[in-house]
């Protein structure tokens, strides 16, 4: 009999019970994985010593090509070092993602040996893996952007290493634009409104009913939080929480979102209020759209070899409004849980897939961005990957961090709440005004933080000035 059982058992239990009493359920599938990876600490002791095996929990997307590409190279890592690699299931979704590795963790589970970790969850879930300073060589953490050094560095631990970079990215139908003038993609929301709509109002003229202006992500989600962000902060309405105060309830947010409400059912699917990734993506890949707002490692879908659109799109910054561009940080690194059984085997993966020579490797094909510099000058990368120079334009000149740093374990709350906040904008429950100034009081009570000017503080301020007054 496993020498675990009892404890797991009761762990198990108290996980699943935990689960059903949180205000926000999982899915069943959420729950059958947690089932699934706790059953393996009753398994592990019964694995033989050698080979020695390891376990990851990862979040790459689910399309069969990235998880060849996952696979390939969890080979070539058992075949350097004799490890082998079990590669667990996991939820598609990221909110789903964060409950189940939050669940795991507090739980203090064995396994997994290595999870994967978005951008904006260091702060939330710092704490429970292993400062990697003391396993990796100085250099091969130098040799990554700063950037992405910090965002994974909570009080000074560095808690995971980068292994891609993303951000939002205009996508766009070259053949279109070229058939009807374009010499070069839309610089400001403005434009790409009006060629949207007037590329779709052609096309549908001649017969392409299907075809829509623009996709992007509008379903209530963290997704939506990573679009709306780039709405507001390319019109100067900041990032929902700076210099430690709560700042969403401004005219140039209230602006930006605005806008995007007029998208749904124009320029924009009516359904796109409930669109993720895939959802958008599906929709480009079968030509259905001129226009597409998506992260990088879209590319590689896109230019599959049975896509409808490859050889027809290009990629771009996301267009300019009144401030400036602005493209959401996003990708991920790779931590190893502080309640390891293998800790050194588990860094050895980490150092494995985060460093220079595998970085190279994989980028000698379409791939996701990468996070070390040296590779975005390489012949043969930029030959695989052409898109890596706007990449590195975004991330130098508008790239965008969520206020995850800023609201450490409540960014899920303050997520929430934000794209809760925009989703009713989309969908004409709410005006814009009104969600703002909601999300403004709502937003104060989850942070505790202070507030700074809102709207009605502006427009008084403005009143006060036309009519001569201090």
């Amino acid at each position: 009999m496993c020498r675990f059982t009892e404890a797991v058992r009761q762990m198990r239990n108290r996980m699943l019970e935990r689960l059903f009493v949180k205000r926000r359920l999982l899915s069943i599938a959420g729950v059958a994985i947690l089932a699934a990876v706790i059953g393996q600490a009753c398994n592990k002791p019964h694995q033989p010593a050698s080979p020695m095996t390891i376990t990851l929990i990862d979040q790459g997307w689910p399309d069969p090509e990235s998880r060849r590409h996952r696979n390939e190279e969890l080979r070539r890592f058992t075949n350097e070092t004799g490890i082998r690699v079990e590669l667990l299931p996991a939820p598609e979704n990221a909110v789903e993602q964060l409950e189940v590795w939050s669940t795991m963790l507090d739980r203090h589970a064995p396994v997994p040996d290595v999870f994967a970790v978005d951008v904006i969850w260091p702060a939330i879930l710092g704490d429970q893996f292993l400062d990697l300073k003391p396993y990796v060589p100085a250099q091969e953490i130098a040799d990554h952007f700063p950037g992405t050094i910090t965002n994974f560095t909570v009080h000074g631990r560095l808690v995971a290493l980068p292994y891609d970079l993303d951000t939002g990215l205009l996508y766009y139908r070259t053949d279109l634009l070229r058939k009807y003038g374009y010499s070069a993609p839309p610089k400001t929301w403005e434009e790409l409104e009006k060629a949207a709509a007037r590329i779709q109002a052609a096309e549908r003229a001649q017969g392409q009913t299907n075809l829509w202006g623009f996709v992007w992500q509008g379903a209530a989600s963290e997704a939506l939080t990573c679009n709306a962000l780039e709405w507001q902060v390319s019109e100067g309405g900041g990032t929902i929480i700076e210099n430690g105060a709560v700042t969403v309830n401004n005219p140039q947010t209230v602006r930006a979102w605005k806008r995007a409400a007029r998208w749904p059912g124009s320029i924009s699917p009516p359904g796109v209020v409930a669109y993720r990734e895939w959802d958008a993506l599906n929709l480009w890949k079968a030509g259905q759209a001129v226009f597409m707002r998506n992260w990088s490692n879209a590319y590689m879908v896109s230019s599959e070899k049975d896509s409808p659109v490859r050889g027809k799109f290009a990629m771009c910054p996301l267009p300019k409004g009144r401030a400036r561009i602005s493209g959401t940080l996003g990708g991920n690194g790779y931590a190893v849980s502080r309640y390891s059984l293998h800790p050194r085997e588990a860094v050895q993966l980490v150092r494995f897939l985060c460093g220079h020579d595998e970085q190279f490797r994989r980028s000698q094909n379409p791939v996701e961005p990468s996070t070390i510099p040296e590779l975005y000058t390489n012949p043969s990368v930029l030959a695989a990957n052409p898109y890596f120079s706007d990449v590195l334009r975004v991330y130098e000149q508008g790239i965008t961090l969520r206020p995850s740093s800023a609201t450490g374990k409540t960014y899920p709350d303050v997520s929430r709440a934000y794209f809760e906040a925009v989703h009713a904008v989309l969908t004409r429950r709410k005006t814009a005004e009104t969600a703002a100034a909601e999300l403004q009081k709502a937003l104060t009570q989850i942070t505790s933080l202070g507030t700074t000017t809102t709207v009605a503080d502006e427009e008084s301020r403005v009143s006060r000035e036309s009519a001569g007054q201090p």
